[in-house]
């Protein structure tokens, strides 16, 4: 299942208090992700800052909004109790808790206008007539995130298909350089664009000493690369006694083409346009830095020498 969002996770983590005992927030999270069933790769699943995974983010935010609203109380560090208001609620058997309901309570509203008069760009609670109102603020930083960094691998892929064979060769070197190959920018230049080899378009040392060669296969094509090209890459390469090869393009390869060249055993990696877009993000080639944002969070090990 899709990992929970924080407006659902509160009525389980309310229902989790209900023994009146002190709840550690780790365990919590871990007994809340059997609950749901989440997978391995669900619990793993980061936000794209890296700092937390993302279901432990949003089971902290659905303990804190209830905590606002005088449900749930911190009796010390990195634990919860259900509070009298909390176990009132619960006794009226709720379908489940949001935004809506901590509404009712006046230290959630009163909250909620402190957080919208430190905010110019209004409430960081997010009204419960918001269609982003299962969102939490991570989420919301993430899927912004997310938005413009696939709007700008689609404008860097259209701007690389509109370039020239020679600079799209020129920026195969860029981009294989800052990802470590090569050794610097003027040997890797000399090495790309030499060969031209029976479907060989260049090769690059794969470490700054040389003791390996990759070679190369840098088409910028508007059609689906097929797997004729690809065996034509691989005999390329055999006729050079090459045990590795590099094909990028700005298209798309077929099923069929990325099948055989898993199963040969000369290794080929297959770079699509969208891949290559992302690499060049990564690696920052033709991209370049407008601004930055810190997320900050407690260091609670600072508040644990007071």
């Amino acid at each position: 299942m899709a990992i929970p969002d924080y407006q659902t996770l509160m009525l389980p983590v309310l229902k989790m208090a209900a023994d009146g005992k002190e709840h550690k927030f780790s365990q919590s999270v871990e007994a809340l992700a059997d609950e749901f069933n989440l997978t391995a790769e669900e619990r793993n699943e980061f936000l794209p800052s890296g700092s937390q995974a993302v279901f432990n983010n949003r089971v902290g935010w659905a303990r804190s909004y209830l905590k606002q609203a005088g449900l749930l109380a911190s009796p010390k560090r990195g634990f919860f109790t259900i509070t009298p208001r909390g176990t009132e609620l619960l006794a009226k058997n709720p379908t489940k808790i949001d935004i809506a309901l901590l509404e009712h309570y006046p230290e959630f509203i009163e909250f909620k206008n402190r957080k919208k008069d430190k905010s110019d760009n209004g409430p960081l609670v997010e009204s419960s007539t918001n269609g982003e109102s299962n969102l939490t603020p991570e989420d919301a930083l993430a899927s912004a995130y997310k938005k413009l960094r696939l709007d700008l691998e689609l404008e860097i892929l259209n701007a690389v298909k509109e370039t020239s064979p020679s600079f799209f060769e020129r920026l195969v070197v860029d981009l294989l350089v800052k990802m470590g190959y090569g050794g610097n920018r003027q040997d890797a230049g000399k090495a790309l664009g030499k060969s031209g080899d029976g479907g060989i378009d260049g090769i690059i040392n794969e470490d700054r000493l040389g003791l390996d060669i990759i070679y190369i296969q840098a088409k910028r094509w508007e059609g689906v690369v097929g797997r004729p090209e690809i065996q034509k890459f691989a005999g390329a390469l055999q006729g050079q006694r090459a045990r590795k090869g590099v094909f990028i393009t700005t298209s798309s390869f077929t099923k069929e083409a990325k099948e055989y060249a898993s199963l040969i055993e000369t290794k080929i990696i297959l770079i699509d346009g969208e891949h290559l877009s992302r690499l060049m993000v990564e690696h920052n080639v033709g991209v370049s830095t407008v601004g930055q944002y810190e997320v900050k969070k407690l260091d609670s090990d600072y508040f644990d020498n007071e």
